[in-house]
């Protein structure tokens, strides 16, 4: 007997009816007082990028990891420090599509400083996400104009898990997906949980589809004022809850059922705000740790340059830390060997012919590179 087909997804016009406001009321509240606790951070920080470029790199190694990419963050940042390195072709393939989801970002942060956020936009991003990587023959940039649906591989479209909405349908379900983004909603937590969902289940291009959408949430919190910059990571939760998060969509798909989803997103914008709390406190721990501790050490004018260097880049050579740094080459080669003396960072790879040697700053990787 012939399986029956899913039918494709019929996107409903937004906002969909059913929300059930009184079952959220708690966790509306908790998830936004925990995420005005984190921008606090953010907007205290006299400088971000200590903070902010640790944790981009974590962002785009865990969304990436949800689609199947294996790299770790130390190989991408290893690979960064030394780019004529040998990587097999997988795995390399594998890194630059981590290295390709930061790019994104940092794009979309500079560009949504001039404009708002759209479906226009949106798509430059989806160009940059799946340039030289796979998925670059499956028109980046550009609005899907066939079927497609998500299945076990190598089965097709009659056994899908889901099929999202013909190609005729897509156009008309983002205009709809756009001009609910720019409304006013009774929470715009619960708007922006509706709108990653909806965004995924149009599912508007070949590939891709699952990393913009969770890359929409810091963006869309942006664009929304709830953050004072778009850098709100919440990857790591997708990924320790992958079989809820799927399920939650699915539920939309199948049953137009969204408290079920809006219930699992709430909870995860609250746990991970908390998290990402935390793990900032631990970083701006250390940096002013460091920042005590370095120039007594180090007795140079250049330490602090040399504290927010190694912040920026966990994993890097001699040449990146001089351009990093600004710190004239033979004050900063006298630096790298004084800070691995004193175990601040150590030689992770020593230079072999023209090959530098690779630094690592394992203190702050410890804190980024853990779940």
């Amino acid at each position: 007997m012939v399986p029956e087909m899913i039918k494709p997804y019929e996107p409903e016009h937004l906002p969909p009816e059913g929300i059930d406001w009184s079952r959220h009321v708690g966790m509306i509240g908790k998830a936004n007082a925990a995420l005005a606790r984190y921008d606090g951070i953010l907007e205290g920080l006299v400088n971000p990028e200590i903070l902010i470029s640790p944790l981009i790199t974590r962002e785009a190694v865990l969304s990436s990891r949800i689609e199947g990419t294996q790299a770790s963050m130390e190989e991408v940042l290893e690979f960064e420090a030394d780019p004529g390195s040998t990587v097999e072709a997988k795995r390399r393939s594998d890194i630059v599509e981590v290295i390709n989801y930061r790019r994104a970002l940092r794009l979309a942060e500079s560009r949504l400083l001039i404009d708002p956020l759209r479906i226009a936009m949106i798509k430059g991003l989806h160009a940059v996400l799946l340039e030289n990587v796979r998925g670059r023959n499956k028109a980046p940039g550009e609005i899907r104009q066939v079927q497609n649906y998500i299945g076990r591989p190598g089965e097709g479209i009659e056994s899908a898990t889901f099929v999202p909405p013909s190609p005729d349908v897509v156009p008309g379900a983002l205009l709809d997906w756009e001009q609910y983004l720019h409304q006013e909603e009774k929470d715009p937590l619960v708007q922006l949980a509706i709108l990653k969902a909806q965004f995924e289940l149009i599912h508007p291009f070949l590939d891709g589809n699952g990393r913009i959408g969770r890359m929409l949430v810091p963006l869309i919190l942006y664009n929304k004022n709830l953050l004072s910059r778009p850098v709100f990571y919440i990857s790591s939760y997708f990924e320790q809850n992958r079989e809820e998060y799927y399920e939650a969509l699915l539920s939309v798909s199948r049953d137009l059922e969204w408290n079920h989803w809006i219930a699992f997103f709430l909870r995860a914008v609250n746990d991970q705000a908390q998290e990402n709390c935390r793990k900032a406190r631990d970083i701006l721990d250390l940096y002013d740790r460091m920042k005590t501790q370095m120039p007594e050490i180090l007795h140079s004018q250049y330490a602090v340059a040399a504290i927010d260097a190694i912040f920026t880049r966990q994993i890097f050579s001699s040449a990146d830390f001089i351009r990093m740094s600004g710190i004239p080459k033979m004050s900063a080669q006298r630096l790298l060997k004084e800070m691995c003396e004193n175990d601040i960072i150590r030689v992770m790879r020593k230079s072999s012919g023209s090959r530098p040697n690779i630094y690592s700053f394992d203190r702050l990787l410890k804190i980024t590179d853990e779940l």
